[in-house]
């Protein structure tokens, strides 16, 4: 279904690259800023995501969320589409390949059109994958190339610890795990947030928009948790500046990557979302 090619772009695209650009400061020394994108740390690992990769992981695993499956399913995609376009919303391919998971209008994926559309994509690709037996417990490789049927049958594997751990936090179970750099300083938009949220849980988390403050009210504290760090990779469009889970806080900074500060352990089922003013 979803054959594999690349393009010599993304052959210096990889996911993850933590190289850091360099900024000159007023009094003329150069200094390291860090990269751009939303950064996992999570049980001894950490890997980076570009702004446009983030927003993509967001909805693949938001996607997942809405359906209600299990954080292994958006596992599975994560690691699938990084393996397949780098988690880059890509208009070429092998043949008609195309999208996050390269899928293919010949082999009933869907039009060029919806396959662009990354919910229609993540959509396809979960109706596949739950048809899989024992999608839920056998090798993530093998899964992901039982849906796929790819050229490089062994190539999911080498993604599976990174998609397991961004899967895990973005569904709420690491707490403080994701940060964000962002300096693309977009106007305030808290409807690009609230929509967003609105397609993965519907009714179940309410928001109240008062100028640039979002207030979400969320049914617990581990989907509390899941929300603000989606929130996170989907904030930069948004102009995203600040976050409060329960006790714990985020603020952006357009110079150092900052983590989140307070406790975690306190209920966190009330996110707060700040913007640009």
């Amino acid at each position: 279904m979803a054959a594999l090619t690349r393009r010599g772009l993304l052959a210096g695209l990889g996911a993850g690259a933590l190289a850091l650009p360099l900024a000159a400061c007023s009094g003329g020394a150069v200094e390291s800023l860090p990269e751009q994108g939303a950064l996992v740390s999570a049980d001894g690992l950490t890997h980076l995501l570009d702004l446009d990769q983030a927003a993509n992981a967001a909805i693949i695993v938001g996607e997942a969320i809405r359906r209600g499956l299990r954080a292994r399913a958006a596992t599975i995609a994560l690691a699938t589409a990084l393996q397949e376009s780098k988690l880059y919303n890509i208009e070429y391919g092998d043949r008609d390949s195309l999208g996050l998971f390269q899928q293919r209008t010949s082999q009933g994926w869907g039009t060029e059109e919806q396959i662009m559309d990354p919910w229609y994509s993540s959509g396809a690709f979960y109706d596949a994958l739950v048809k899989i037996d024992g999608w839920d417990s056998g090798s993530i490789n093998d899964v992901a190339q039982a849906v796929q049927r790819s050229g490089v049958p062994d190539g999911y594997a080498e993604h599976e610890d990174v998609s397991r751990t961004w899967a895990s936090a973005l569904y709420g179970y690491d707490p403080a795990a994701v940060t964000l750099v962002d300096r693309a300083e977009a106007a305030a938009d808290a409807e690009a947030l609230t929509g967003f949220v609105g397609t993965v849980w519907g009714e179940a988390v309410g928001s109240v928009i008062d100028g640039t403050t979002i207030t979400f009210t969320v049914p617990d504290s581990r989907q509390g948790w899941s929300l603000a760090q989606l929130l996170l990779c989907r904030g930069s469009a948004a102009g995203l500046t600040g976050l409060q889970a329960g006790q714990a806080s985020w603020t952006a900074s357009r110079t150092v990557r900052t983590d989140w500060t307070g406790g975690t352990d306190e209920d966190a089922s009330i996110v707060t979302a700040t913007l640009h003013s």
